[in-house]
């Protein structure tokens, strides 16, 4: 996400006006997940503001909408497909990995589908995976399935690592919802691609987050060592804090990998008044 208003005059200048929130994030941060996608495919006034309010090394990953991967189930859908590719044209140059985020209903039973979906997808674009069912994360046969497939491809699969949240308080409305609705399935670092994607699920509270983040500091510094191209997301609940750990995040990265390119410099966040 990028409109949190929760976040103007905390990270970003206390007079951004509605409308220029993805503007005033891309000053802080580099990458977002397009979430927005997942429900509807944006129109091509918003495409066009959208490409206007990022810089050239600003990133984004869309979800590819929930008509295509939750009611269709990757089944006789390319047409629509192309049909959201040609709305996101425009941002081609921003794009990283297009994710494919599946239900949890998605099973092993079906890998076969998605095998014929991947196959049938067009090359120009990177393609992401994020599983939800057990059966894919068992380490066992299915597994392995998945990954020799996504390896095969070319495809990144995303890896949701939630152990920071269920370690932590449910007393929020938001830590509740929190809990009811994010996975909670084993974790391993996996890159079948040159885009692997981390996406944390952390706690409320922000000290309690680096301490269940750390191993992951040292994969992804291997991953880019290797020449891979890692993205890495932090959330939290309520998301309130999720761009200072981002930045944190992505400082402890950078201590660890000599030449990682710095995150842009934070703008004030509050104008100068009159005795300042």
């Amino acid at each position: 996400m990028w409109a949190n208003r929760a976040w103007i005059g905390r990270y970003v200048p206390g007079s951004t006006p509605a409308g220029e929130e993805l503007r005033a994030y891309a000053g802080v941060l580099n990458a977002v997940e397009g979430n927005t996608t997942f429900y509807a495919t944006p129109g091509p006034e918003a495409v066009a503001r959208w490409a206007d309010s990022v810089p050239p090394d600003f990133r984004f990953m869309f979800k590819l909408p929930r008509t295509i991967t939750h009611e269709r189930r990757l089944r006789d859908c390319i047409p629509e497909v192309h049909g959201f590719l040609d709305a996101l044209e425009p941002l081609a140059p921003w794009m990283e990995p297009i994710s494919i985020q599946l239900p949890a209903s998605f099973d092993p039973g079906s890998l076969a589908v998605l095998e014929r979906f991947l196959g049938d997808l067009p090359t120009a674009f990177r393609w992401a995976v994020e599983v939800r069912h057990p059966g894919f994360c068992d380490g066992d046969r299915d597994e392995r399935r998945l990954n020799d497939l996504l390896f095969a491809q070319g495809a990144d699969r995303i890896i949701l690592d939630s152990r920071a949240l269920f370690a932590g308080a449910m007393d929020t409305r938001e830590e509740r919802d929190a809990f009811t609705s994010k996975p909670r399935l084993p974790v391993r670092a996996v890159a079948t691609a040159d885009r692997p994607v981390v996406r944390f699920i952390g706690q409320s509270d922000p000290d309690a987050n680096p301490g269940f983040w750390q191993p992951w500091v040292g994969t992804v510094s291997r991953w880019i060592a290797d020449g891979r191209e890692p993205i890495v997301f932090v959330h939290t609940p309520d998301n309130l804090a999720a761009p200072a750990l981002a930045r944190r995040f992505h400082a402890e990265v950078a201590a660890a990998t000599p030449g990682l390119p710095s995150l842009p410099d934070p703008p004030p966040v509050h104008s100068p008044g009159l005795f300042d």
